[in-house]
């Protein structure tokens, strides 16, 4: 895998993200009871943390991004397993938040290493 291609599907994972998120809780399958503001409130702004480092290619953030991903994948595998209704959207869920994990955890393992910030192994005295 190379730098682009990783950069390429973190952002395409992570803004995908973004976007389904917002239109599935807002627009496509509002919760009844609990409605679109809260859900969204509630989902949507974690996502807008690593936004500034995440479009600026920077590795460090593309490395702890992945934990805050780590909810949105949960959430669509309790879904797939115990919502038939809305096995499609939490697939689409799944998929977005695979395509960032992959992506950023390369792109901060290739793009760290281009910049000479590898984790350096300890010595043996």
């Amino acid at each position: 895998m190379t730098t682009a291609l990783a950069r390429k599907l973190a952002l395409t994972g992570y803004l995908g993200l973004i976007a389904w998120v917002a239109l599935w809780h807002g627009v496509i399958s509002p919760h009844p009871q609990l409605g679109a503001g809260f859900m969204l409130a509630m989902w949507l702004p974690w996502l807008f943390i690593p936004m500034p480092g995440m479009l600026k290619g920077n590795p460090y953030t593309h490395a702890w991004a992945v934990f805050l991903i780590m909810p949105y994948f949960l959430h669509s595998l309790t879904l797939l397993w115990v919502d038939e209704g809305e096995r499609w959207l939490a697939l689409v869920e799944l998929l977005l938040a695979t395509t960032m994990f992959v992506g950023s955890t390369y792109y901060a393992k290739l793009r760290g290493r281009e910049l000479g910030l590898s984790i350096r192994k300890k010595k043996k005295d």
